[in-house]
């Protein structure tokens, strides 16, 4: 039964990793603000997050402890204008790691990342 639980959380996270959204800058604002990633983990354990560009490779952005909000920066040399990445969220501890959807990035965004609780 235990296992069973875990796969149910491990699948609200993928869903809810996919689930990403941004904030646009509006027109006037300087576009040299950095992109950040927003993580809203709500689950116990910490979480290592890494950045997947389209080439594959991933990158560490850094990690997002539980129970926590957490900003990342998101290198501006990931970012060329519109820019589809994916992020992955690798629990510490932890045996899954679900990764998002992919999402366009442009320079200046907000990404959220929303990790649910009981991940």
């Amino acid at each position: 039964m235990k296992r069973t639980t875990r796969f149910i959380a491990f699948a609200m996270l993928a869903l809810a990793v996919s689930a990403c959204s941004r904030s646009r800058i509006p027109a006037n604002q300087d576009t040299s603000a950095p992109t950040t990633l927003r993580v809203e983990n709500q689950g116990f354990l910490d979480m290592v997050i890494y950045i997947v560009p389209s080439g594959g490779a991933r990158f560490r952005l850094g990690t997002a402890g539980g129970n926590s909000t957490t900003r990342l920066r998101i290198p501006s040399s990931y970012i060329f204008g519109a820019t589809n990445l994916q992020f992955l969220a690798d629990p510490v501890g932890g045996r899954r790691t679900p990764v998002s959807n992919g999402i366009l990035v442009s320079p200046g965004d907000e990404v959220t990342l929303y990790i649910p609780p009981g991940s």
